[in-house]
């Protein structure tokens, strides 16, 4: 990021938006803090680009973001708000900016959020996105806060259901969050051993390969089944009452839902969060607007909003490869 002497803005705001995640209340304290140290006035928004725009404002201190690193959720609360994707929102949005004094906005949240931060920017309101969602869905960054948290909170749950499954030598579904993208699926199939693993960028909805595969590992030995389901593709109810009927064995689903979203951050969440959070305010400082905070290669950096939005992301080839080279093939070995 270049450096500048001279700061153009004097007050910023700071909001989340869309889905809580855990972190977010980590990036709150770094854009407080950052911003106060650098003599600039910080103000929280409660309750989204909606509370913006009904002048949910008041200015944060120092103290006011003190023992909330720790706290999942966000102190601000957040909303959806459906009216940011109409003129009309958006003008009354940077409105409230001007209004407020709000001369520079830190945006934490996902993708929608980011186009709401994209549309202020045109509107000539100073906005940087950091990318706040657990399902890891942001497709300029290698990582967005809350994953980490949301895929623990995952694995320590199927770890559970495991023990239960193994007791009573059933087939478990476990469908776990993420709306389209398979990451958490993934990563927390990966970190728990799964036999099975459906993704919505990969699943072919072949189900009879994967009754052949709990047919021919029981048949090998293996007494139990975990399948995690991400939640792009559902059904798991559904699933489990299918594959039960053609393989004979009970089989049961669980839906992990909003558990995922809540709990204290990792240590990984509360530092990531505060880098990227205390850069955001360093980026408005610097005069940049239309902004989406990143990490790359293990870096902090920065893209241009529209450039980032454009982007396209898959799952990693090698990692789907090896969720089936060390389960999914068990019936191999």
């Amino acid at each position: 990021m270049a450096k500048d002497t001279k700061s153009k803005v004097s007050a910023i705001g700071v909001l989340t938006s869309g889905g809580d995640a855990p972190g977010m209340n980590a990036v709150i304290r770094a854009v407080v803090r950052r911003g106060r140290s650098k003599g600039l006035k910080t103000m929280g928004i409660y309750r989204g680009y909606e509370g913006l725009m009904n002048d949910e404002v008041r200015e944060l201190a120092a103290k006011d973001v003190s023992d909330i690193i720790q706290r999942g959720g966000t102190i601000l609360n957040t909303a959806r708000c459906a009216e940011m994707r109409t003129d009309e929102g958006l003008q009354r949005a940077a409105d409230a900016c001007r209004r407020n004094g709000i001369e520079g906005l830190v945006v934490i949240g996902g993708d929608g959020s980011f186009a709401g931060a994209q549309k202020l920017a045109n509107l000539g309101i100073n906005t940087i996105g950091v990318p706040g969602t657990i399902d890891l869905d942001i497709a300029c960054t290698d990582y967005t806060i809350g994953f980490d948290t949301a895929v623990n909170t995952a694995m320590e749950a199927i770890d559970k259901v495991r023990d239960t499954s193994a007791s009573h030598e059933r087939v478990s579904i476990i469908e776990v969050m993420g709306r389209n993208a398979g990451y958490i699926a993934l990563w927390a199939g990966i970190g728990a051993g799964a036999e099975d693993i459906l993704l919505p960028e990969k699943y072919d909805y072949d189900e009879q390969r994967i009754i052949n595969n709990i047919i021919e590992t029981r048949r090998k030995g293996k007494k139990h089944h975990i399948i995690i389901n991400a939640e792009g593709i559902g059904h798991s109810a559904a699933m489990a009452s299918r594959i039960e009927a053609a393989t004979g064995i009970e089989t049961r689903a669980t839906i992990l839902g909003y558990m995922q979203r809540g709990g204290s951050p990792t240590s990984r969440d509360r530092v990531c969060a505060t880098v990227m959070g205390a850069y955001a305010v360093d980026l408005l400082i610097a005069g940049k607007t239309k902004r989406v905070v990143a990490y790359k290669d293990g870096h902090v950096t920065d893209f241009d909003i529209n450039e980032a939005l454009a982007m396209q992301k898959d799952i990693d080839p090698y990692e789907y490869e090896l969720s089936h080279a060390l389960s999914y093939d068990y019936s191999k070995i």
